[in-house]
């Protein structure tokens, strides 16, 4: 381990000190415009989701026309109809519901930074902006950061904006996130519309390679549920490894604190749910045992034992609900949940169970 001089501290405290100085400023700055649009939080202590411009609005025409005519014709056509706003995707109710959840949390702490920020990253080039944030003040919704990369990848930045989630379309870039440790998934919208809460923010997922790592998953894939059960019950008082999300829940429980610390939490604006496959009896109590030992709690744990999840999903509505296997997110989207597939653990080489092929020479 490196020693720490004390030059290095001194410096870290000059930079702390700088950061605060030109927050103040902007914060003054902010505070003597006259608008009803509320000052986005500071970065360090809020929750923040950075989405693409595709999850959040149905850009599916406008894609074709970039797939088929090519990056000029593009822009050309955004540009051509930017004052006419686009239609919502599949994170725009989940951004909606962040927004209520902020509105709360605002009334309870007016001064509060712990809040959620909305970050817009995209590799759309700059000319396209003006129709993505004429849309955005057409519904009204509370973006202020952007990050438009002109056709570059944007993961390199989701550190800088110290993202804690991160929701694309685009499957490759989410792998790409996951493996620089940020979590992240590819979403999905449902088949058919169901209503959602407009009051509460409902968000569900599943246990093993999503919350928790993939070491369980891996000894039901190679040895069988009699094996799983019995080492479950045998490392029952040993938490799990963390998962991608792991870190996601974490920043939901935080938040949801401040509610409960108001003496809110029978009407706390979020509701968590674990939604797993697990029976439990023979393997549940591991899962509540290991949240325990991480100070995080669930507001409904759900074991299906196997069954299909689609059906009960369709009960709870949740705005977005994560899941390691398309096999899941299939069934939940075919009844109306809109889906987050989160592409980590053994599970990426299954489906319905099965062995997917590799193809010769491709990594294992």
């Amino acid at each position: 381990m490196s020693e720490i001089k004390p030059s290095d501290v001194v410096a870290d405290a000059a930079q702390d000190a700088g950061e605060e100085k030109d927050w103040a400023a902007a914060k003054a700055f902010f505070d003597s415009l006259k608008t009803k649009k509320p000052r986005p939080p500071k970065p360090r202590y809020a929750v923040t989701i950075a989405v693409s411009s595709r999850t959040l609005f149905n850009l599916t025409e406008e894609r074709k026309l970039y797939e088929e005519e090519g990056l000029e014709k593009y822009v050309a056509y955004q540009v051509e109809h930017e004052n006419e706003p686009l239609k919502p995707g599949a994170a725009f109710p989940f951004v909606k519901a962040l927004m209520t959840v902020n509105s709360r949390l605002r009334e309870l702490y007016p001064d509060s930074e712990e809040l959620f920020d909305i970050v817009l990253m995209t590799n759309n080039h700059a000319q396209v902006g003006v129709r993505l944030i004429n849309s955005i003040n057409h519904y009204d919704l509370t973006i202020e950061r952007f990050c438009m990369t002109g056709g570059e990848s944007p993961i390199g930045y989701l550190k800088a904006y110290m993202t804690n989630l991160y929701l694309s379309k685009d499957s490759e870039k989410v792998q790409e996130a996951i493996e620089e440790g940020i979590a992240a998934a590819t979403m999905f919208s449902s088949d058919v519309e169901n209503q959602l809460s407009d009051t509460q923010l409902r968000v569900a997922f599943d246990g093993d390679a999503v919350i928790f790592s993939d070491e369980s998953e891996i000894i039901v894939k190679k040895h069988g549920l009699d094996t799983f059960f019995e080492h479950e019950k045998e490392f029952e008082n040993k938490p799990l490894a963390q998962g991608p999300l792991k870190c996601f829940l974490e920043a939901l429980g935080k938040l949801q604190r401040k509610f409960f610390a108001k003496n809110e939490r029978m009407h706390c604006p979020i509701r968590i749910f674990l939604v797993t496959a697990r029976s439990a009896a023979s393997s549940g109590a591991r899962v509540l045992k290991t949240l325990r030992s991480w100070g995080l709690e669930v507001d409904e744990a759900l074991f299906l034992a196997g069954a299909p999840k689609g059906p009960l999903l369709q009960k709870i509505r949740p705005h977005i609900f994560f899941d390691d296997q398309m096999f899941h997110i299939e069934g939940a989207k075919e009844l109306g949940t809109i889906a987050a597939h989160v592409p980590y653990g053994i599970g990426q080489k299954y489906h319905k169970g099965k062995l997917i092929e590799q193809p010769a020479g491709s990594k294992k």
